[in-house]
């Protein structure tokens, strides 16, 4: 499975943003997508995750309600509002591919294939 990820930028605090993940290939062993990010000095930390077939979908409790996860066809969406300077990361996408039951999804060790990031940066 092959994802590429886009709509990164700068935002100043308040605003919004919307990334998307693309994926490709073998995407019919899609299990689980889910949204990570990574900020400087700090351990890459679960954002968003979303069943691939049922829909359901899971949020770090941080967000506070800000962050929507959606898929449409084989793209991923991360509807982000109100952001705020501490959003300011680089996001990543990842893909967790059908296997044993009970895995805890915002566990990044456990995700399959990694796309390659995108820059969200918010000011002050």
């Amino acid at each position: 499975v092959q994802l590429i990820e886009s709509g990164g930028g700068l935002v100043q605090a308040g605003g919004s943003l919307r990334l998307s993940c693309a994926a490709s290939g073998s995407t019919f062993r899609i299990f689980v997508m889910a949204w990570f990010r990574q900020a400087p000095g700090k351990e890459r930390e679960f954002v968003s995750a979303i069943n691939w077939n049922s829909g359901n979908t899971y949020y770090a409790d941080s967000l506070e309600g800000r962050f929507t996860i959606s898929k449409d066809k084989d793209t991923m969406y991360l509807q982000m509002n109100t952001l705020k300077p501490e959003d300011t990361a680089v996001y990543s996408c990842a893909v967790l591919t059908y296997g044993p039951r009970g895995r805890d999804y915002t566990m990044p060790d456990i995700y399959d294939y990694w796309g390659q990031g995108t820059q969200v940066t918010v000011s002050s």
